[in-house]
């Protein structure tokens, strides 16, 4: 093999350049990324919405150890506990050998995705056919939730004050649930509109049945029917709807994508892509030498409200029991610590390349985005990292053989979008954006990398068992 001009030799050392997993892994670790991302697909399948995320995540971490966060009781270092802030947000914390107030080690990621929510009184009957009347959640393209097999999952908190949880159409023998659109025929009005406008909000109504109660001569017999069925398996009336939390989702698995079954196409990579690497990494921890914390939120894709969301307090005031816990203040802990504040990247795709400005976006088997700053146009909405802090993360990944590249959310002006990011640098803590690229963003089918979901488990891996502090 001749040797490297001098060139080769200076792109090397002087040159950016992100490298592709599948030139640079060796047979071993493709062995690892296939296995990982099995399963992988597994938590995709049982974890279609943030409750389900949480209880699944609760479970998974019962199995190795954790129990509920008692801040009565003392702690040393090894111990695993966990907050379930109502069954939709969830903290989990390896205790560490150093003195919690030189920081603790955070990854947080949202569990919440796109779909579409039941109203509060959703069940009507038009035409002899019976539907429920959804409110999107979160950024969707209206359009791309027509003619697509749907599932309804939730819970039903009955007038007497029992739960019920509703899961229809996952089971091989369920039937599934649709939004109808207009044929091509008689669409040629609906055609002129703008994408946004070709299907209304208002009609991103499910059909979910057509048999009228059989010898009712009354008006509604198809709802009334619906209800009937309601109320044999669920034991519920029509106004139970009214305290219930029902969402629609897409109705298939997480499948491999491509002759080479090197992607993952499924619903819900955003954000479940960085939750579960975050799960996994503070699994694997044994006694990490600081305190390693993840975080999974809720209503991230509608700007983090509500008691569930990072706009709470939740993980403040966890941190500040915590710290209690060893006779120090929260916000000590806070301000020597650091976070990975973990979201999905827009992917290059070479389809679209208009929207991106491709040295500085992320392309697919590439590894995990590294992303200064988010937000929109004029940085609105990113807590933009210090470049000591992102000098750090370089160096953690390189020491640990991650795959990085850098990118940002689209062209400047072309759009952009928030992360939870800015609400964990609020708390004084050194925060950056991490993540996983992503194909068709937000779509019931997006697509990921096997590489890049494995590379985003040694990224986390990579913050928690750090042995020295920024």
């Amino acid at each position: 093999m001749s040797e490297k001009t001098q060139g080769e030799l200076l792109r090397e050392q002087l040159c950016y350049q992100p490298k592709n997993a599948y030139k640079v892994l060796s047979d071993e670790e493709l062995r690892a990324v296939f296995a990982y991302s099995e399963a992988y697909k597994k938590f995709l399948d049982v974890a279609k919405t943030e409750r389900e995320a949480v209880t699944e995540a609760v479970r998974l971490a019962e199995e190795r150890g954790f129990v509920p966060f008692d801040r009565t009781v003392s702690l040393k270092p090894g111990d695993r506990v966990y907050v379930n802030n109502r069954g939709k947000a969830l903290i989990l914390a390896v205790i560490g050998e150093k003195p919690i107030d030189e920081g603790v080690s955070i990854a947080v990621a949202h569990v919440d995705s796109p779909r579409l929510d039941l109203k509060p009184n959703p069940l009507y009957e038009d035409h002899d056919l019976a539907y429920f009347d959804t409110h999107y959640y979160g950024g969707i393209k209206k359009y791309q939730w027509t003619t697509i097999p749907l599932a309804l999952h939730g819970v039903i908190v009955r007038r007497d004050g029992t739960t019920v949880t509703v899961t229809i159409g996952e089971a091989a023998d369920d039937p599934v649930l649709c939004i109808t659109d207009l044929l091509p025929h008689l669409g040629a009005n609906q055609m002129k509109k703008p994408a946004a406008e070709v299907i209304d909000g208002e009609n991103l109504n499910v059909l979910i049945g057509s048999q009228a109660l059989g010898g009712d001569e009354g008006s509604e017999a198809v709802k009334l029917n619906i209800l009937k069925l309601l109320s044999e398996k669920y034991g519920i009336a029509e106004a139970d709807f009214l305290s219930a939390e029902l969402e629609v989702v897409p109705a298939f698995t997480a499948r491999d994508v491509g002759l080479d079954r090197s992607m993952i196409g499924a619903y819900g990579h955003d954000d479940r892509v960085c939750a579960y690497p975050a799960l996994t990494a503070l699994f694997d921890l044994e006694v990490p030498t600081y305190t390693a914390l993840t975080v999974l939120a809720d209503k991230e894709e509608i700007g983090s409200e509500g008691n569930t969301g990072m706009v709470s307090n939740f993980l403040k005031y966890f941190v500040d029991d915590l710290a209690a816990v060893f006779g120090k203040e929260g916000r000590h802990v806070l301000s020597r610590s650091l976070c990975l504040s973990a979201d999905v990247n827009v992917a290059m795709d070479p389809l679209y390349p208009e929207v991106v400005e491709a040295r500085n976006c992320a392309a697919l088997n590439r590894g995990v985005v590294l992303t200064k700053y988010t937000g929109a146009r004029g940085k609105s909405g990113s807590s933009d990292a210090s470049a000591e802090l992102m000098g750090f993360y370089r160096r953690i990944m390189d020491e640990n053989n991650v795959l990085w590249q850098v990118g940002e959310l689209g062209r400047v002006d072309v759009g952009g979008g928030g992360t939870v990011a800015k609400f964990v640098a609020e708390l004084n803590v050194d925060t950056v954006d991490l993540g996983v690229p992503v194909l068709s963003m937000h779509a019931p089918f997006e697509v990921i990398s096997k590489t890049d979901v494995y590379m985003a488990h040694k990224a986390f891996s990579a913050l928690l068992t750090r042995r020295d502090n920024l």
